[in-house]
């Protein structure tokens, strides 16, 4: 059993208004807060340290995460996914960290100024058409709340904090 100082208070999902945009982005930013909580404050080395066989770490976790967010929402081009599980060995934590704060800021303000979910993400992107903003929307809920269950499991493997 962990340690209970290391327990976090659950945080309940966001009441959010009624509208679609509103209970989207509601929870797209409710995950978005949970994942980077259990990345912040997390030891190096064991932070990107590999606890599974498939060589996901809690950096890695967060590092793909802003690539994901950057792709989608601000259109830039990603070569290698693979590559975006693995944060720069001089990148600690508090850099990563920051990096996907300030991603989110980027993507909830392109998100701002989208009023029609139906309409494509307005992404400088060439080549390729622009997913819907309900798409994207989904998707990255989709995506953080995958990784973010990684990232709860990951945590508590290293130092025994769970928790949102």
């Amino acid at each position: 059993m962990s340690d209970p100082a290391r327990r976090r208070r659950d945080t309940p999902p966001p009441r959010t208004g009624s509208g679609e945009a509103e209970v989207l982005r509601g929870f797209l930013d409710y995950l978005r807060a949970s994942v980077a909580a259990k990345v912040d404050g997390a030891p190096e080395p064991q932070v990107r340290t590999a606890a599974v066989p498939s060589g996901t770490n809690l950096l890695g976790l967060l590092n793909h995460l802003t690539w994901v967010e950057r792709a989608i929402f601000l259109g830039e081009e990603v070569t290698d996914w693979q590559a975006t599980f693995r944060a720069a060995p001089a990148d600690g934590v508090k850099d990563v960290v920051a990096r996907y704060r300030e991603t989110v800021e980027r993507a909830n303000d392109l998100l701002d100024r989208c009023a029609d979910l139906g309409a494509p993400v307005p992404r400088p992107r060439q080549g390729r058409p622009a997913p819907s903003v309900r798409w994207a929307l989904t998707h990255m809920i989709e995506e953080t709340g995958r990784h973010a269950g990684h990232a709860d499991i990951l945590r508590e493997l290293i130092d025994g904090t769970t928790g949102r």
